[in-house]
């Protein structure tokens, strides 16, 4: 729901009327007719001039854990995906996308390996969460789907804000970024909510990362390193570290040494992902993860395995790539 439109539309009507709009919307409203304190005459209005999303559902595709992937297209015709991951202890967590496409083209990654159309705007964001808001209630909401959301910060900024009205509040809302070093500094200048953030490292020196990461040779290890800290000094929040696990490239226990030496163990936890195949890597053995993560636990670096969701419909960690 574009709300800057909503407002133009209904400029005739009393000024809290926008305001009435977003609270059905952000509780699950699935059309106007269900905004029975709008005045029939501002429904009507906003029925024949503003779409209730500014996305259109293309296919929705269903795991066998849970999960769902819809594939939306925007008004001017660019694909974007969006996820709801269902967990057992009653989470439910939305992944949106910021962009359609990726210009930055991470050699592991489904989404870097499409054409990039555009990034998205507030509302294009805000509606794939409020898309499965429909359905059900959300708690969570991680910015980690299609696109580098630090090239587009001032849409995800304001749609991050935006989060508590569908009830995912801001400790729950998680910003994830490659270290594009220009929005990684706005954020962390500019944004004092407790929003968390994620780091996509993948590697742990500057020569293996520029491998399978590009964007490393513009802004290195240490640049981005540094600006996380930051991040941890200005706002006392620990930074998550996403690692992927690449069969035989960045996946040995010397791998894992140099990792713990390179991170502040007080300042970063550690996220392992099992790779999800997109066809450039193999993925590390359960037993090469587990080898990994004893090192680290042995030097006292926090670190988790992520449970993988929706492997089978190409939903998972770095498979997005707008396909129905």
């Amino acid at each position: 729901m574009d709300l800057t439109r909503v407002a133009e539309v209904l400029a005739d009507e009393p000024a809290y009327r926008s305001r009435q709009v977003w609270e059905w919307a952000s509780r699950g409203a699935r059309s106007y007719a269900e905004m029975t304190n709008v005045s029939k005459q501002a429904r009507t209005l906003l029925e024949e001039q503003v779409p209730f999303s500014t996305l259109e559902l293309t296919h929705e595709a269903r795991s066998a854990d849970g999960t769902v992937k819809a594939l939306f297209h925007t008004a001017d015709g660019h694909p974007v995906e969006a996820v709801l991951m269902r967990f057992r202890d009653g989470r439910r967590s939305v992944c949106v996308s910021s962009q359609s496409g990726c210009p930055l083209t991470c050699t592991f990654c489904a989404t870097g390996q499409m054409r990039f159309r555009r990034n998205l705007g507030e509302w294009e964001i805000l509606d794939q969460a409020l898309h499965f808001r429909r359905a059900e209630p959300i708690d969570h909401v991680v910015f980690m789907g299609m696109g580098e959301p630090m090239l587009n910060p001032d849409a995800v900024f304001a749609a991050a804000r935006r989060l508590p009205d569908l009830g995912v509040t801001h400790r729950r809302t998680t910003i994830s970024t490659v270290g594009w070093l220009p929005g990684l500094r706005r954020f962390v200048n500019e944004v004092d909510e407790p929003i968390r953030l994620a780091l996509s490292l993948h590697a742990p020196a500057d020569a293996l990362r520029s491998e399978i990461m590009p964007v490393n040779d513009r802004y290195p290890l240490d640049e981005v390193l540094a600006e996380c800290r930051r991040y941890y000094e200005r706002h006392g929040r620990k930074v998550f570290v996403e690692y992927v696990m690449l069969g035989g490239v960045n996946d040995t226990p010397q791998h894992a040494a140099e990792l713990a030496e390179l991170l502040d163990h007080g300042v970063y936890k550690v996220n392992l992902i099992p790779y999800n195949p997109t066809g450039m890597y193999d993925g590390s053995s359960r037993e090469r993860i587990a080898a990994f993560k004893a090192v680290l636990d042995d030097a006292r670096l926090p670190s988790t395995v992520r449970l993988t969701r929706g492997r089978d419909i190409a939903a998972a960690c770095g498979q997005l790539a707008a396909t129905a």
